[in-house]
């Protein structure tokens, strides 16, 4: 079962990543942890603008680097000689994180952090002292900069400074997080609240299931394997949703070299298809440049892939007709499944002839149809068929899918329909459908 802030957290569906650091003035991508502090001074920093673009992107949070695995503190850690402090911006007096976490909140967005558990520049890499150090940073940033609404840690554990490789102490850390903040979701291969979908190209599988195993499993080198983890496991114990990352540019940190590639808004609406139409939630990195700002082309593009977005699905076509729910032949109008809301539902149970149905006084071309189910006792809907009919009530169209989850975007090529019935053909329990909506897309726009 899902708790109330995995819930909460599946409905954000979209925000951002913001990786920044050193490396946005090296050019790298992985820092050495050798790195001058100096060379951080993104002198027209401005957390506020990050935020203006992400709520005109239509994104909910932003995910910051706290630190990346060259050890660098974008605030004035007690427990680092490596961080902001150090460096030239701003005297040495700057704090990343404290000026992202107050933008946060003047925009209404949530505050995230990533905390590489890896450091190439600590001198308590790879001994048992540094378990302390990094509990000691993770207090500081639960204390000082919260409420922090999702914790990010990969797997990454290579060598420090002495040249040795570190044993977290992941049990302790966890502790330590659940309890500074219980209702923060911590991210890893594992979770425990949401898992890695396995690649960095932002698509979740065709079939995806919130639910994983992970007894015997590790994060990073001893992960479940990726297939399993773009998928999930049908009947795995835990509920652990998947979370896509991707960048808007080829890198994952900002290279003036890539603002050719920042990625089109059709690119971005197709990633959106392929995690959030399959279940899971999208984290989009937007790196800010060697200014502190993001730049205008990585800007254009999310506005115009918001504009898509709104185009697609603000004119729900099921609101034209009259939505019925049938039990063994007999229909009954429900006003539960286009209400906007995922709260409320109507149950198809396991046993009985039970579907919903769509019925239009007069035909409407459609080609996406986006499902939603209500997970608040689990996701169960394992195979689901939908059919397309016309006036005489022939089937002209039939389309079967497998999981829902949160929400599932179907397309396929523009069909005329009176009618559109979803019926579950397999599932795990009875499930609680909670929104079905009918749209028509721009057809370039139909994933192929």
């Amino acid at each position: 079962m899902p708790t109330q802030s995995q819930l909460a957290w599946q409905d954000m569906e979209y925000y951002f990543f913001a990786h920044f650091g050193p490396n946005t003035f090296t050019g790298l991508e992985w820092g050495k942890g050798t790195e001058k502090a100096e060379v951080f001074d993104p002198k027209d920093l401005d957390c506020d603008q990050w935020c203006r673009i992400a709520k005109a992107a239509g994104a909910k949070g932003i995910m910051i680097t706290a630190k990346h695995h060259d050890g660098f503190c974008l605030w004035p850690s007690k427990y680092s000689t490596h961080t902001v402090r150090e460096s030239q911006w701003k005297n040495g007096k700057g704090d990343v994180l404290k000026e992202l976490s107050a933008a946060c909140k003047k925009y209404g967005l949530k505050f995230g952090v990533y905390l590489s558990p890896w450091d190439r520049n600590h001198p308590a890499y790879g001994t048992p002292k540094y378990n302390d150090v990094f509990v000691n940073m993770l207090k500081e940033i639960f204390t000082n900069y919260g409420p922090v609404w999702e914790l990010w840690w990969d797997g990454a554990n290579g060598e420090g400074p002495n040249g040795k490789k570190q044993v977290y102490d992941f049990a302790r850390f966890e502790k330590v997080v659940r309890k500074l903040s219980p209702n923060t979701i911590i991210f890893s291969d594992i979770g425990p609240d949401a898992r890695w979908c396995g690649n960095e190209k932002g698509y979740a599988g065709k079939t995806n299931w919130d639910l994983l195993d992970t007894a015997g499993f590790k994060r990073g080198a001893g992960a479940p394997p990726t297939d399993t983890l773009n998928h999930g496991n049908v009947w795995g114990k835990n509920f652990i949703p998947a979370e896509c990352d991707v960048s808007i540019r080829p890198g994952w940190f900002y290279h003036q070299k890539e603002d050719s590639l920042v990625k089109t808004p059709q690119q971005l609406f197709e990633i959106y298809s392929k995690s959030v139409g399959r279940g899971a939630n999208l984290i989009l990195n937007v790196p800010p440049d060697q200014r502190g700002l993001i730049s205008k082309y990585d800007s254009a593009a999310l506005i115009g892939f918001n504009k898509l977005r709104d185009q697609s699905f603000s004119n729900d076509l099921s609101k034209k007709g009259e939505v019925f729910y049938i039990k063994n032949g007999k229909k009954t109008v429900t006003t539960q499944l286009d209400d906007g809301n995922n709260k409320t539902f109507e149950t198809v149970a396991a046993s009985g002839s039970q579907s919903i149905e769509i019925n239009f006084k007069d035909p409407q071309k459609i080609n996406c149809i986006v499902l939603q189910e209500n997970l608040k006792e689990g996701q169960h809907c394992a195979k689901f068929l939908i059919q397309l009919r016309d006036k005489n009530n022939q089937v002209i169209k039939e389309i079967t899918g497998t999981t829902i989850g949160h929400k599932r975007i179907v397309t396929f090529p523009e069909t005329e329909a009176n009618r559109i019935s979803l019926s579950i053909l397999s599932q795990k329990a009875s499930t609680r459908i909670a929104e079905i909506e009918t749209f028509l897309i721009d057809e370039k726009l139909i994933e192929r």
